[in-house]
C-alpha cells in the first residue's frame, strides 16, 4: 500500500510536507516509524518474521510490529493501529512506554533510502501467541523467545542470518530496556 507519510527533517522536525511511501524511500526523505516490542513478565521476547515478499531483509526476524507514521497521524495512533493490523492486538495508550527515538538511517542495493525515526515503545503481552493474528503480506511467523536466547542470536548475527545485523545495537537498547522493566533492580 502507497500510503502518504509526513517529511520530516533530518533531525526529526515536522516539515508540514508529506508524500507517498514510494517516493519517501526512492528519494530518502526523513520519515517516522512506530516500533512496538512485546515482552512477557516471564521474560521473553515477541519477534516477528519479515514477510518473505518484503524488498528491504525479506524472512528476517526483527520488531514485534513497525509501522510508518501515515500524514497527520500522530506516533501513538500509528503504533496503535499497527499492533492492530500486523498481528490483530488490541492496545491503548497507556500500554505503550516509550523508550526512545533512534534514528535509522541507511540504504540498499534495490534503491530504497531507510532515513527514519523509530518512535520506540516496549508493551507487555497479556496474551498467548495463540490468540495473535499475522498480517499475511508483513510478517510471515511470530515466536517469543528469552532473553537469554536473543541474546545468543544477536551475538551470532553477522552469520546466523537471524536478525536485521545491522540493527544489532538498536536491538541491544530495546533488550536492556525490556530487561529492566521485568527485572528492576
Amino acid at each position: 500500500m502507497d500510503e502518504f507519510i509526513d517529511i520530516v527533517t533530518k533531525d526529526g522536525k515536522p516539515t508540514g510536507k508529506s508524500a507517498l511511501k514510494s517516493e519517501i524511500h526512492t528519494k530518502g526523505y526523513h520519515h517516522n516509524t512506530a516500533h512496538v516490542w512485546f515482552y512477557t513478565p516471564d521474560g521473553k521476547i515477541l519477534l516477528a518474521q519479515r514477510s518473505a515478499k518484503k524488498m528491504i531483509c525479506p524472512s528476517l526476524w526483527d520488531v514485534s510490529v513497525a509501522g510508518h507514521v501515515d500524514a497527520g497521524e500522530t506516533i501513538e495512533t500509528a503504533a496503535i493501529r499497527e499492533v492492530k493490523e500486523e498481528i490483530g492486538l488490541d492496545i491503548t495508550q497507556k500500554d505503550l512506554q516509550k523508550i526512545g527515538v533512534f534514528e535509522c538511517f541507511q540504504s540498499y542495493p534495490n534503491g530504497i533510502y531507510d532515513n527514519e525515526f523509530h518512535h520506540t515503545y516496549i508493551v507487555e503481552l497479556k496474551t498467548g501467541l495463540q490468540q495473535l493474528t499475522p498480517q499475511k503480506d508483513e510478517v510471515d511467523d511470530l515466536k517469543l523467545i528469552s532473553f537469554d536466547e536473543f541474546r545468543a542470536l544477536l551475538k551470532q548475527s553477522k552469520t546466523n542470518n537471524h536478525f536485521v545485523e545491522s540493527n544489532a545495537h538498536y536491538y541491544i537498547i530495546v533488550l536492556d530496556s525490556i530487561v529492566k522493566k521485568v527485572q528492576p533492580i
